[in-house]
């Protein structure tokens, strides 16, 4: 007799199944229709390949390609691999390591035959053409399990000497799988893919880049090339993400940060940031307008040190868990040989004894804020304390990963720490809900939250874990944001390892989304500091510690704001609000009484005066994003008016010098301090 499997749908229907039946068979016992249209399948909630046989009674869920997540994840996988069969067809003798999907595409990591020079952008064009050649010849892509000492042997015999030292490492009774790309090309791969080649789109895909990366991510080791694609599951899907691109590039934000004179970043200070005045202008107006939303709300602004003893980060766990990435110096005073030309030229050559003491430069304000708040007796009618702190901290990111304003290694916080009762947290954290939605919009953003549930590597009980979950959960109910409006949703494995967080996810004006606040609910830093209140019972009690930030850091904000604004920033924000030129020198007293006018009412404006021709001057404040040129000439100095150009119209206004004093005064007050 026949074993029939039980596969449960999910409609809550049951198909009987003979044992050897895949998912495939099962679409096509529901339809033809859906026989075409099924790529893969979920199998009791893991991801398989459409033609994997059900190993048992199972829950089938078959995905298409309208579940785009899904699809996508594969499709980009699938492309990966066509990428290493096609540089191995036109070079044979290159050795292929790993290449993953990535967020918009996927990447694989080769080593060029010793024949030829690494590759370069100018082999781009082949490898796309040979894939598409791979693509359409739809090759079945079929799964094989193998032992390890079968993948070492199929390496050593080919060359492929680091997938050789991969295979070695790999666990003996671990199930070690291969994918066929028809009968001619394999890789070893955990998948899941599609069921051919074919089943991905030849116009949907993009080679973008090529770069150097090393085997295993140690520099120490060989040096490969990375291959960079996007893939998408259509071409209208694929233009749409180059469109994308090209619009980012123009909103580049250190593209606009040269051209509007805001800031610059040199080797002699890696990942630090030189501000110059209109630059620091607008982080000037961004500190301002935070220390009036926290004095609303409450909080009291202090100032930590930059340095503290090494033994203090390994009480706080903060050593054991994030060494690496702090910067840490001696506490002594070196002794030092030679001081350059003094000393014949000698350079300084500082000595450190073997038992000094270590200090670390703070990666995060939170362990120097437990510090004030454990200064005297705190008693539970204190509480809640909010302590905010723009707090500058340093964090030792590797070189490569240094990106502009979006990734640094000197940094400041709109950080602040709240000390509160188990009864208070909910609270607590519904108001910030709240005060993150007012900052946001004032900005114009919109914004999901997530949150992030426990690690598996963590601090503290499983039971303050779901405590700490729940809190948070209920304060986004609270607050009316756990819904689809608010794109809430919640993910597994990604939170801190002392504390689970809600995240605020901004969407940019191209589409683009930016992890910036965040709040944390915190049981185990106060039990390792030993923070405590006296209760209402006379005894010591833990607070619960909340971790918040709005804005996360300035530096990477202000990066976020000049490339959703595409550096036409808020007329509040902008380092300089309006420019008063010339058409002709006989207009230049009158130019200067109306920048004194204009800079008595509180507006940031400047001259400019110069034998130009006004065209040239309405393109370089145009290109410095300037919101409004005043235009004056003789016939606005007889009749005290002005010629408005703002910024993106094509029409300019002509008013009373009065009249424009009033609308550009409206524009720069920050909107926390509009009335209404």
């Amino acid at each position: 007799m026949t074993e029939l499997l039980k596969i449960s749908l999910p409609d809550g229907s049951v198909r009987e199944m003979e044992r050897g039946s895949t998912p495939a068979d099962v679409a096509a016992a529901i339809g033809p229709g859906l026989a075409k249209a099924a790529i893969a399948a979920r199998v009791d909630g893991e991801l398989r390949d459409i033609n994997r046989p059900f190993e048992g009674d199972a829950e089938l869920a078959l995905i298409t390609s309208r579940d785009e997540e899904d699809a996508l994840e594969l499709a980009r996988h699938d492309f990966a691999h066509v990428l290493a069969e096609a540089v191995q067809a036109l070079w044979p003798g290159t050795q292929i390591t790993f290449g993953p999907a990535t967020d918009d595409g996927f990447y694989y990591d080769v080593k060029a035959p010793d024949t030829r020079e690494p590759f370069s952008m100018d082999d781009l064009p082949a490898i796309e053409e040979k894939m598409r050649e791979i693509i359409k010849a739809d090759k079945p892509l079929r799964r094989e399990v193998w032992s390890r000492q079968q993948l070492i042997d199929k390496w050593e015999a080919e060359g492929e000497t680091f997938k050789a030292e991969w295979a070695r490492e790999l666990p003996e009774d671990e199930e070690l799988t291969v994918y066929w790309s028809g009968e001619d090309w394999l890789d070893m791969c955990r998948g899941p893919h599609l069921a051919s080649t074919g089943k991905l789109d030849p116009q949907a895909f993009k080679l973008m880049r090529v770069a150097g990366a090393y085997w295993r991510g140690d520099q120490k080791n060989a040096q490969l090339t990375r291959i960079y694609g996007t893939g998408w599951l259509n071409k209208k899907q694929l233009n749409a993400h180059l469109t994308r691109l090209e619009e980012a590039a123009k909103r580049d934000h250190r593209k606009l940060g040269r051209e509007m004179d805001l800031f610059h970043l040199q080797e002699e200070a890696h990942g630090s940031v030189f501000w110059h005045p209109k630059g620091y202008r607008i982080w000037r107006e961004l500190e301002a307008y935070m220390r009036r939303k926290m004095d609303g709300g409450g909080y009291r602004e202090i100032k930590t040190p930059q340095l503290m003893d090494v033994r203090q980060w390994e009480q706080s766990g903060h050593w054991g868990k994030y060494a690496e990435n702090m910067f840490a110096v001696p506490d002594i005073v070196p002794e030092v040989e030679g001081l350059g030309d003094d000393n014949g030229g000698k350079g300084a050559n500082p000595q450190v004894a073997g038992d000094a003491d270590w200090m670390a430069i703070k990666p995060m304000n939170c362990p120097a804020h437990v510090l004030v708040f454990k200064q005297g007796i705190t008693s539970y009618r204190d509480l809640p304390i909010r302590l905010g702190e723009m707090g500058c901290c340093h964090r030792n990111e590797p070189h490569g990963a240094l990106h502009g304003l979006m990734r640094v290694r000197q940094f400041t916080q709109d950080d602040a720490h709240i000390f509160c009762t188990e009864s208070q947290v909910v609270e607590e954290v519904r108001a910030f809900c709240k005060l993150a939605d007012e900052v946001y919009s004032d900005f114009g953003f919109k914004y999901e939250i997530k949150l992030a549930l426990r690690p598996e590597k963590r601090l503290g009980s499983d039971a303050d874990w779901d405590r700490a979950e729940q809190e948070l959960r209920d304060a986004v109910a609270e607050a009316g944001m756990d819904n689809e409006t608010y794109g809430w949703e919640e993910l597994p494995g990604e939170g801190a390892f002392y504390a689970p967080k809600l995240e605020w996810h901004l969407t940019d004006a191209i589409g683009r989304t930016w992890q910036v606040g965040t709040i944390q609910g915190d049981r185990v830093l106060p039990e390792r500091l030993d923070a405590s209140y006296v209760g209402e019972d006379g005894e010591k009690h833990r607070p619960v510690m909340l971790h918040r930030a709005i804005f996360g850091s300035y530096e990477r904000f202000i990066g976020i704001l000049i490339e959703h604004f595409a550096g036409r920033l808020p007329v509040w924000l902008a380092p300089v609000q309006a420019v008063v030129a010339t058409i002709v020198s006989d207009a230049d007293d009158y130019a200067r009484e109306a920048v004194a006018k204009l800079q008595a009412a509180g507006i940031r404006v400047e001259s400019d005066l110069r034998n130009e021709k006004i065209n040239y001057k309405v393109r370089e404040h145009s290109l410095a994003k300037v919101p409004h040129l005043l235009v004056v000439g003789k016939r606005e100095a007889e009749e005290g008016t002005v010629a408005v150009r703002t910024l993106g119209e094509k029409e300019q206004r002509v008013m009373s010098l009065d009249e424009a004093i009033v609308m550009l005064k409206d524009g720069a007050t920050p909107p926390d301090l509009r009335e209404g």
